[in-house]
């Protein structure tokens, strides 16, 4: 028998934050506020798609944004030109969000006045993946230029989320993407995604993710 203790340091992190991802969902669910995740791999058009979904959506829902990013304010300038609150989250180099920075973030961004909350999580496919935010749903954005391959690379990430966009569909005659393909790898890790695909550029399918959040957000709230 050991004489000392061993610590499951990765265990204990995991457990401390999904508790309290649990306590930030319930306090959303009773100010009605639908929390998004947003993730993907940079470049894949997650500020574009936004930006778009958001002058959809914004005479209709009172929106708020997240931008997390490791040390910049690009983002966050960007979505400010949409008019809708926007906060941006400097992570000091780490590569995710997890419940309690999402919490602070949603503190320093104000709950009052929005009914969504959007978190653009930094760019990456793998550590976002294993941190529950808080959020009420998770979304994920894979280009067509990343290839149809990347479910195989990064189950994880796909088996999470509520619901993926396959964007920049406009460019599919130009790469080597099968989109059967990659619906089915997706598919058989997670049977109950929703998948979009779109155009953050023509904005093809960017209604029909606007129609989700506002399904979503009913949902969340009861009605």
């Amino acid at each position: 028998m050991n004489s000392f203790k061993i610590l499951q340091i990765k265990q204990s992190v995991f457990e401390d934050n999904d508790h309290q991802a649990d306590l930030l969902r319930k306090e959303l669910k009773k100010d009605k506020i639908l929390l998004l995740n947003l993730m993907s791999s940079p470049g894949s058009g997650k500020t574009t798609t936004l930006i778009k979904t958001i002058n959809t959506l914004k005479d209709e829902i009172k929106i708020g944004v997240m931008e997390a990013d490791i040390d910049s304010d690009v983002d966050a300038n960007a979505i400010s030109k949409t008019g809708v609150k926007v906060i941006q989250l400097h992570t000091g180099g780490m590569c995710h969000l997890d419940a309690d920075m999402t919490k602070q973030g949603l503190e320093g961004l104000g709950k009052e006045n929005i009914e969504v909350a959007i978190l653009e999580n930094v760019g990456n496919l793998v550590c976002p993946a294993e941190f529950d935010t808080g959020a009420s749903k998770n979304v994920m954005i894979l280009s067509v230029p990343e290839g149809d391959d990347k479910p195989l690379k990064y189950p994880l990430m796909f088996s999470i989320v509520d619901l993926l966009l396959i964007n920049k569909i406009d460019t599919v005659d130009y790469f080597d993407f099968d989109l059967q393909a990659c619906i089915e790898r997706v598919k058989k890790l997670n049977p109950n995604v929703e998948i979009i695909p779109i155009s953050a550029k023509t904005g093809e399918g960017i209604d029909k993710f606007a129609d989700w959040i506002r399904i979503s957000k009913k949902q969340w709230n009861g009605n």
